[in-house]
């Protein structure tokens, strides 16, 4: 079996939007994607996908669930085959977990979400009782209430002050979640010590990690982060989305700063649409993630070299993730100004000028690679040419780069096609790939719905239930061995049932439970959902019983019958017919 760990990092790396998007084609609506349904024939869209909430779901035919369910029930993948293909999008490597081994990384990734969360309201306390950080943080122009809202807090000076927070310190969740270091001796000690506090949030608000800015600007480095853990990956997560994703909407535009103090500082001034790369330079999963919440981003970098550089680096890991229509824009600052002080100088106006003034991508590109190029002799443009090729190589963009093409070739004195013929560039005018026929979704039988909420909540089987499921087709199998597992593990997780049901009931109703789980509606009220099912099998079960004994009777000569018996039949005769099992 493939650890429940491994799949919940896996969910948190993929994004359904880019998984669904691949095979149904997306368009924006308001904060969600929609569609039409996939799952069922419509004229208009029902499918709505969240990237918030990372799920999709059908108001139409009631398709709901993750990535991995969608590319089980589009592509009729197995649960196993789904967790390889997305794991391949995302270049990781499945492992695998005996079915006898005990599993400890289940309740770790457990525990690390809730480490992270009790270290966030720990910072956060200790932050008002430290006058001198609450000075530091009044002195950069912070007010309380955006302190607040960005959750800042302060890690004190001392090698184990978590230890009063977490009494089992010695706990792995520690050191996996990025809060506590072991050094080469055994010794642990806390990660983050005397630093102003940043929490790192994900798309559903949890805290994933933190950030460390020191207060006295002798220390080193003067930026600390969480590191890579199952939860958090550097190059997936912007610090301050969460928060700005309301504004960056309301300004049609995202703005990419260097670090987690200009995000605040910005907020502070009103401009509360910045977010900030945690520590690496952007990735094309940044960019498309921005991209999915705005038409806009603008990088705003300081104007010293390692502004420029970082610039450079961001423009080139942006173009295999940008597309037609979407606008990259870069804002240069004074050399003596980072966003944070800017801000503070000349005021939110001044501010958003700069921003609209921003340049252009392409013509970022082609000024920063005849910087240091006049172009003037044959030897210049063929170095000129060289450098371009492979940024063209990667903007994919038909129009974007078309336009970057035909305006490179013009500084190199080529003709288009004379450009073309020197380098290999990718071919612009590739047909779209088509999405997959429409499939029809199937009703699950009332077996099947009634063990699904057993599996959710298996504290609501009972063993009476058994006296009347009856019956041995593989449906009622299921039904009766997950009872019975359900009554000896009645605080288990649906994945701990299902291990323990491999053995006993048939595979492929199996492997279509699994993709029914996969399907369903965490929001749901389990326990009522249980109670009408149960009330429908049971009636159900009842009108079989009926029927068999209405077929016994009026094979009976009617001479033959007792009063009882006519007016059995009687009563069942006029009975309408309902719902099946």
């Amino acid at each position: 079996m493939i650890p429940e760990s491994f799949i919940q990092e896996l969910l948190n790396r993929v994004d359904v939007v880019d998984v669904i998007d691949k095979s149904v084609p997306l368009k924006k609506a308001g904060a969600n994607y929609s569609a039409c349904c996939p799952f069922h024939n419509e004229k208009s869209p029902s499918f709505t996908v969240s990237p918030t909430k990372q799920f999709y779901h059908c108001f139409g035919c009631g398709a709901h669930g993750t990535a991995i369910g969608f590319l089980m029930e589009y592509q009729d993948l197995s649960f196993i085959e789904a967790i390889h293909d997305l794991a391949k999008m995302v270049g990781m490597i499945v492992p695998q977990e005996t079915r006898n081994e005990n599993r400890p990384t289940q309740k770790e990734v457990v525990g690390l979400q809730e480490s992270l969360q009790q270290a966030a309201q720990y910072y956060k306390a200790e932050l008002r009782k430290s006058q001198r950080a609450i000075d530091y943080l009044k002195a950069r122009g912070l007010s309380g209430k955006v302190a607040a809202k960005f959750q800042i807090g302060y890690a004190p000076a001392g090698w184990q002050n978590l230890q009063s927070v977490f009494p089992h310190y010695e706990n792995d969740a520690l050191t996996t979640a990025g809060l506590v270091v072991e050094n080469e001796q055994g010794r642990r000690y806390d990660r983050f010590r005397d630093r102003i506090m940043f929490p790192i949030h994900d798309a559903k608000g949890q805290v994933i990690g933190f950030g460390g800015r020191v207060i006295n600007p002798e220390d080193t480095p003067k930026y600390y982060n969480s590191p890579e853990t199952p939860l958090f990956q550097k190059g997936h997560e912007l610090y301050g989305l969460f928060l700005a994703r309301r504004a960056i909407r309301d300004a049609g535009r995202a703005l990419v700063v260097e670090g987690y103090m200009d995000v605040v500082a910005l907020a502070q001034y009103g401009i509360e649409y910045a977010v900030a790369a945690l520590g690496t330079a952007t990735t094309p999963f940044h960019i498309a993630k921005l991209m999915r919440q705005a038409d806009e981003v603008v990088f705003c970098f300081d104007g010293d070299n390692a502004g420029r550089a970082a610039a450079w680096r961001a423009a080139v890991n942006a173009l295999p993730a940008l597309t037609d229509g979407f606008k990259l824009s870069f804002l240069f600052l004074p050399k003596e100004h980072d966003p944070d002080s800017y801000v503070r100088e000349f005021g939110k106006e001044k501010f958003e000028a700069e921003i609209k003034a921003a340049m252009p991508l392409s013509q970022y590109i082609l000024k920063h690679l005849s910087e240091d190029n006049f172009l003037q002799s044959q030897e210049d443009r063929v170095r000129f040419l060289n450098d371009a090729e492979p940024i063209m190589q990667q903007l994919n963009a038909p129009r974007s780069a078309m336009f970057l093409r035909k305006k490179v070739a013009e500084l190199a004195q080529l003709s288009l096609e004379e450009m073309h013929s020197l380098l290999k560039l990718p071919n612009l005018n590739k047909a779209p790939i088509q999405a997959r026929p429409k499939q029809t979704r199937t009703t699950i039988s009332l077996y099947k719905r009634f063990c699904l909420m057993l599996l959710m909540q298996p504290g609501l089987a009972s063993i009476d239930d058994l006296l009347w499921i009856k019956g041995d087709s593989s449906e009622e199998v299921l039904l009766q061995q997950a009872i019975e597992t359900c009554v000896l593990h009645p605080h288990s997780k649906p994945v701990v049932i299902m291990r323990e049901l491999e053995s006993k009931v048939d595979e492929k109703l199996l492997r279509e439970m699994e993709r029914e789980l996969s399907l369903l509606d965490e929001s749901l009220d389990f326990a009522l959902e249980f109670v009408g099912a149960k009330q429908q099998l049971q009636q159900a079960y009842l009108q079989k019983q009926e029927g068999i004994l209405l077929a016994q009777i009026s094979e009976k000569p009617l001479s033959t019958l007792t009063e009882n018996e006519k007016a059995l039949l009687k009563n069942l005769g006029n009975k309408p017919n309902q719902n099946r099992v």
